[in-house]
């Protein structure tokens, strides 16, 4: 899927830019295991802690507070900010509980949110699966938002 991205984004000469929680810089790890990321990676932000989202990726603390760091709103402003950070035409980003713990009966473990943030827009989304170990998830999650991601370069070019 890496692969993929990277051709759509070479084809269209576009770049991109990565924020990433629960998957602990799995998603960018797998776009520059990718001869010739250089040419449209631009940067990655690895923000697991709520205070370097808002420092880093300028989520709101507001939004943070009210809904916390697993909400799509969060994910979406995630996918935002690293775009702005980066100056990068597209982003995506990922936050959720990739387990064995941490999880709730609202936001199960297996719970991720996931933006993209592009040129005609952002949006993001909310999945769950089913309960599985935290490596299984953060490899999921990672995919996930690279289909994501993928979706949103074909639907614009």
């Amino acid at each position: 899927m890496a692969q993929e991205v990277g051709r759509l984004l070479k084809k269209c000469g576009q770049t991109l830019s990565v924020a990433e929680s629960c998957t602990g810089g799995l998603v960018a790890h797998l776009i520059t295991d990718v001869p010739g990321a250089s040419d449209y990676f631009l940067f990655s932000a690895t923000t697991y802690a709520n205070s370097a989202k808002e420092t880093i990726l300028n989520v709101s603390r507001e939004t943070l507070e009210k809904n916390g760091a697993v909400d799509e709103t969060t994910a979406l402003e995630m996918a935002i900010g690293v775009r702005t950070a980066g100056g990068s035409d597209w982003a995506v980003s990922t936050t959720g509980i990739a387990g064995p713990s941490g999880g709730t009966e609202a936001k199960p473990v297996g719970t991720v949110c996931i933006g993209v943030a592009g040129p005609s827009g952002s949006h993001s989304q909310r999945f769950l699966l089913d309960r599985g170990d935290r490596e299984r998830n953060k490899q999921l999650f990672a995919a996930m938002s690279l289909e994501m991601l993928r979706r949103e370069l074909v639907k614009n070019y």
